[in-house]
């Protein structure tokens, strides 16, 4: 029969990865490039025709770094990017706006023409204006007529009273947006928020210069100024959809074509290991340094999901806990931020604490000082956390007197990476310290003869981890957002959605071939295969969450046309399903592993279901031209960050845990538990309240407008709020499956590790 390793030549498809990644990256920096020369200009200044100094560069730059100091994308979101509770603040700047200018206009009579041909031509006079570009490049002013001046200023009133909280009309606005009670404002600050808001409505509906389309991509919906999705954006939409119908048939048949290949090879040539390989793998003391990190992963997988469940409440009550001041002290945008970090921290604390394990275990040794670096890494970790989070909470509480002791020290106000940058700059050092451990470790291994590739691989990942991080870095105190929005998904997306996953099957794939379950020639074709397929579509697949974040039409069209290929290898699940069922359960001693099993089985269901099915709902232009920012995209994020990331992260960690602990005094009954309150309740949390929560918002902002969709008077309609109540059955048997992994672990460490032959009696998993 035709071998597995014959049918791709290793060499080609590390060539084909290769060039693939120089011709992906160069296109994504190549377009980078066009959202550095066609991001909306922010202008010296703002005047009206009269003369009169709206607002200033200065201004805007300010209120950005003020929006950034309150939790900027974590109480509501600009461009659509952020949280869900409070408006997107350019869309409900741009509404009000609109409504003020067409009432000013209401007041000046027509006469001689009916009251309906009035309407109409006070709504075209509306568009014209609003939409016109009056960005003089010469001067750097945006003049803006005397009516339309008069119209800022009673938006800017609205939110000056919202934000200082002087005005007592503005305080259920203030409860319903889940303000924090003693976040006020001064008036001056305020203002010069409100300048920034009002650069970021004027980007979402003025028109390019000699174009009929806003620097948003005519983003967001919004009837009254003809905000409507453009042509391309339809076009592109469709044609995503035939690539992706196309790609996935082309992708089955040539699965099916090469199954039976595939399925003679899978095993190694020798035949499946008759005992369980790593079980007699000596535990270094560096190895043994490794538990506090795993310690520490329950540790911040419990605060993660207790902040959630607050987070949600807040939905409902938004300055207090049923009637409780908690909101005094961790209102909801502090809540939400430690919420989305834990996520990735623990997430990431159980990748890197998994390579340090691994790394001595195949290398057969400690390199010197090895446990020295992993201590010390771990106090890093500690100090980052604590520090970024006290940073945060002094930021929102208002405690920082300088914007630049913000900066650097507080709350960014970008989703994902709110440290200060002092802190990001140390994560970066701390992992480049993880990628040295990691290599150094690794080192014995490439001078063994065969399965190169995959320590290669591992290697080339873990290095890219430290580089991809580093992209946080590339945006400054003042820089315009639409570059920083570039920049902040390249973390985001490839750091923590790509490169992680690429490092893990890396990882996973060559554990598998050390246990003796899987051929090297198959594990190294199947991740190179894996990989190849999943960056190709994922590097530029960044472009599809920039859509509408005032970025050139040209990043709608690659962004569309190749992240529909990040869906393609999620159809082919069945096939990688029977691979993992085929070299699991192949052997006795396999029931150690039943548990991280069956969490790795998780990963390839959620992958379809919260990657696949809920990301491609909301990857289309057209339709995430409605969706944007609506719980359609919490219903993705929740599904896929934790449905595929976190159940790697707790798999990886009970793979580890085989060797830190005595896996005969397991106790089944916690863990099995825990496995399924946590799918189940993560099931019930998306199918019962997020995912109809986001399918009304959908349909809110399509007929009416997103401001709409995304303001107090829906999200807290009677329906909106019996969805948030619904999603309470979902956290308690989620919440019961956390604390169930949690025990689990305690109980795992206090019995200690024993050194009995792997053959003594395992208690049989039970499902």
């Amino acid at each position: 029969m035709k071998s597995y390793q014959t049918t791709f030549s290793i060499k080609r498809l590390w060539i084909i990865l290769s060039v693939g990644m120089v011709v992906m990256f160069g296109i994504l920096l190549l377009l980078g490039q066009q959202i550095y020369q066609q991001a909306p200009p922010i202008p010296e200044a703002v005047k009206s025709q009269s003369g009169e100094t709206l607002f200033t560069r200065a201004d805007i730059e300010t209120g950005q770094n003020i929006w950034q100091s309150i939790g900027g994308m974590e109480q509501g979101s600009i461009w659509g990017h952020g949280s869900y509770l409070a408006p997107d603040w350019s869309a409900d700047w741009l509404h009000r706006e609109a409504e003020a200018l067409l009432a000013l206009s209401a007041s000046q009579p027509l006469p001689g023409v009916s009251a309906t041909q009035a309407e109409a031509m006070r709504r075209a006079g509306l568009q014209e204006e609003m939409r016109r570009n009056t960005y003089d490049p010469a001067s750097g002013v945006i003049t803006v007529s005397d009516t339309r001046a008069r119209a800022i200023r009673q938006v800017q009133q609205h939110f000056v009273s919202l934000y200082d909280g002087g005005d007592p009309a503005s305080l259920k606005l203030r409860r319903d947006y889940a303000f924090p009670v003693y976040g006020e404002l001064s008036a001056a600050e305020a203002r010069q928020l409100t300048a920034f808001y009002f650069w970021t409505a004027w980007g979402a509906t003025t028109d390019r210069p000699g174009q009929n389309i806003t620097y948003t991509s005519n983003w967001p919906h919004e009837p009254l100024v003809g905000n409507s999705p453009t042509t391309g954006t339809l076009l592109w939409s469709l044609a995503s959809v035939i690539l992706l119908l196309a790609a996935a048939g082309a992708l089955i048949a040539y699965y099916a074509k090469q199954f039976d290949v595939w399925r003679g090879d899978i095993l190694p040539e020798g035949g499946m290991a008759t005992s369980d390989l790593l079980g007699q793998a000596v535990i270094t003391p560096s190895m043994r340094a490794t538990a506090k990190y795993f310690w520490v992963v329950c540790a911040l997988f419990v605060g993660q999901v207790l902040l959630g469940i607050v987070t949600a409440h807040y939905a409902v009550e938004g300055q207090g806990l049923y009637g409780l001041p908690f909101a005094e002290y961790l209102p909801y945008t502090i809540t939400r931020t430690w919420h989305t970090q834990l996520a990735v921290l623990w997430i990431a604390t159980a990748w890197l604490a998994t390579g340090l394990y691994v790394a001595p275990m195949l290398g057969g040794r400690d390199p010197k000082f090895q446990r020295l670096g992993v201590n010390f890494l771990f106090v890093s970790l500690l100090v980052i956390v604590i520090g970024s989070f006290a940073g945060q909470w002094a930021a929102v509480h208002r405690f920082f007197t300088s914007l630049t002791a913000n900066f650097w020290f507080g709350h960014q106000g970008y989703e994902y990476v709110d440290l200060g940058r002092f802190w990001q700059i140390y994560l970066l050092i701390g992992l480049f310290l993880w990628v040295a451990l990691v290599v150094r470790a690794l080192w014995p291994v490439l001078r063994r003869e065969g399965g190169k590739s995959l320590i290669y691989l591992v290697l080339v990942s873990a290095l890219a981890i430290g580089l991809l991080y580093g992209a946080g870095l590339m945006w400054g105190q003042h820089t315009n957002i639409a570059i920083m929005e570039y920049w902040r998904w390249w973390v985001v997306h490839l750091w923590v959605e790509g490169i992680f996953e690429v490092f893990a099957t890396a990882i996973i794939s060559l554990l598998f071939v050390q246990m003796g379950i899987l051929r090297t020639s198959t594990a190294t074709v199947m991740v190179l295969f894996a990989t190849i397929i999943f960056l190709f579509g994922g590097v530029l697949g960044t472009f599809h969450h920039l859509y509408f974040s005032g970025t050139p039409t040209s990043v709608i069209a690659v962004g569309a046309m190749i992240s529909a290929l990040e869906v393609v290898p999620l159809l082919v699940v069945g096939f990688e399903a029977y691979t993992r069922h085929k070299v699991e359960h192949e052997a006795e001693w396999e029931r150690i592993y039943h548990w991280p099993f069956m969490f790795f089985a998780a990963v390839l269901f959620w992958n379809l279901v919260g990657a696949g099915l809920f990301g491609f709902l909301i990857n289309p232009p057209i339709a995430l031209y409605y969706m944007q920012g609506l719980n359609t995209t919490a219903n993705h994020g929740h599904a896929a960050l934790f449905g595929v990331y976190g159940m790697l992260g707790l798999g990886l960690t009970l793979y580890c845990m085989r060797g830190l602990t005595d896996v005969t005094r397991w106790n089944q009954k916690w863990i099995r538990i825990s496995f399924w309150s946590l799918n189940i309740g993560l099931g019930m949390m998306t199918f019962l309240s997020l995912l109809p929560q986001g399918i009304l918002q959908t349909y809110a902002s399509i007929e009416h407008g997103y401001a709409y969709a995304r303001s107090a008077e829906f999200i807290h309609s009677p329906i909106m709020q019996a969805l948030v109540w619904a999603r309470v059955p979902g956290d308690v048997v989620f919440a019961l499956g956390v604390f169930a992994f949690a025990w689990f672990m305690v109980q795992a460490f206090m019995h200690g590790r024993k050194p009995t032959p792997e053959t003594a009696a395992i208690p049989k998993p039970a499902l």
